[in-house]
């Protein structure tokens, strides 16, 4: 692990606080509601048992990265288990994105960084009416992903593979709001900056933004600043692993570190 993530990460543990630390109305009941509720879900099942498949997963593919790359595995050629033990996200952190998307409710949902699919299936089952559109740089890697959206009969999710720069903008043209973007690629300070510039003239008092490893590198930790600084946005709460950005009209501008 490296050292700078490692010291972030002890000193995000000592300065957050958990739900009885907040004196937001907001804040305290979505981490009481949706943060820290751990209860089984049914939906989660046949998504874990996808992901044990993909643990065993010895085919080779070729692995196109157009953002900043990993931290843990820089070969181009991959097997899809290195893929699936490096690069999802946990069962913990996948699901609590899924209680979010179900918190908010939106019509449609953006995720930048397909990966595998796991996360993109979470989304779909958590809104289960609504459109998941999910970007994915690599093509073999969205292969793999499609297939699972197959075997998990997932029958709305959609699914675009090229560059984030590119396939972003023309997606938001097409779009009078924004209700849940998941920001999980190409993990660069002005990329990030940008896809949340690109996003500000859509939100709207209901949107929720995630940006992803916001404790990345020095460059990610400086685009969560910007982004907290904005005169937009009102509430943040910084999980560490993510960071949500809301857009609460006539709230106080307030910002949260919580323990996850």
């Amino acid at each position: 692990m490296d050292i700078n993530f490692f010291v972030d990460f002890l000193r995000h543990r000592f300065t957050a606080k958990t739900r009885h630390g907040t004196h937001s109305p907001f804040v305290y009941k979505l981490a009481d509601e949706v943060i820290y509720d751990f209860n089984f879900r049914p939906e989660y099942k046949a998504i874990e048992e996808q992901r044990k498949k993909l643990y065993h997963d010895d085919a080779l593919i070729h692995v196109t990265d157009l953002g900043a790359g990993s931290h843990l595995n820089k070969n181009r050629s991959k097997k899809v288990k290195q893929i699936a033990k490096n690069a999802l996200k946990s069962p913990r952190l996948a699901q609590l994105i899924y209680r979010l998307a179900k918190d908010t409710q939106p019509a449609l949902v953006i995720e930048l960084g397909t990966c595998l699919g796991l996360t993109s299936a979470y989304l779909a089952k958590a809104c289960p009416q609504a459109n998941v559109l999910t970007i994915e740089g690599c093509p073999q890697t969205a292969a793999v992903a499609a297939q699972n959206f197959k075997n998990l009969q997932l029958g709305n999710v959609e699914l675009q593979v090229g560059n984030f720069d590119v396939l972003l903008p023309e997606v938001l043209a097409k779009l009078e709001k924004v209700d849940f973007v998941y920001i999980d690629g190409n993990h660069r300070k002005d990329a990030t900056l940008n896809y949340f510039k690109w996003c500000l003239p859509k939100v709207h008092e209901g949107s929720l933004l995630i940006f992803d490893d916001i404790y990345w590198s020095k460059g990610m930790k400086e685009a969560w600043e910007e982004i907290k600084a904005h005169p937009e946005v009102t509430v943040t709460v910084d999980l560490f692993w993510i960071g949500l950005v809301y857009f609460k009209k006539g709230q106080a501008k307030e910002h949260f570190k919580l323990k996850y």
